[in-house]
């Protein structure tokens, strides 16, 4: 079941929960992901003194496979983007933005859960880094996600593989 499938599913399932889509991304798409991205993670990364929209721009770039990559829609307007990466043994959660103002409505808990879903499928486990001292270690946290190491800047987390 890859992401699409699982949205599907999922909003069918999830009434009480705001209808979300997932759409492709395109390379004509790069200059509106790298703006998510920074929207989202500016507040944390001017708290810790490391806001560079350039090298921002770079690192997102520099790892960009649009078919890998796809926009969180709600009622057809694009609010985040996720990306997700399968390794070997595990599937790498690379990126996860919901727009500031439309967080905490259960968008981002929706996109986890199909994650969750395609990584499960395929009997794997989930990685994911978030910014120290950023929100989004609480909502890993919360979604199941153990500590595994910490870096200079980031923290790494592991959801095991979940038996199907």
């Amino acid at each position: 079941m890859n992401l699409r499938q699982s949205i599907e599913v999922l909003g069918n399932t999830k009434e009480h929960m705001p209808h979300i889509t997932l759409a492709p991304a395109s390379v004509s798409d790069l200059d509106a992901l790298v703006a998510r991205r920074i929207e989202a993670m500016r507040e944390s990364l001017e708290r810790l003194g490391h806001f560079d929209p350039d090298r921002a721009r770079e690192r997102f770039q520099s790892g960009f496979v649009p078919a890998q990559t796809h926009h969180v829609e709600l009622c057809g307007e694009r609010v985040g983007f996720v990306v997700t990466k399968p390794c070997d043994d595990h599937l790498l959660l690379d990126h996860l933005y919901i727009r500031p103002g439309r967080q905490g409505a259960g968008i981002g808990a929706q996109v986890l859960q199909l994650v969750f879903d395609q990584a499960d499928a395929l009997g794997l486990a989930v990685k994911v880094g978030a910014l120290k001292h950023s929100a989004s270690n609480r909502f890993y946290q919360r979604h199941g996600f153990q500590l595994v190491e910490q870096g200079d800047f980031d923290n790494y987390y592991l959801r095991p593989a979940q038996q199907r």
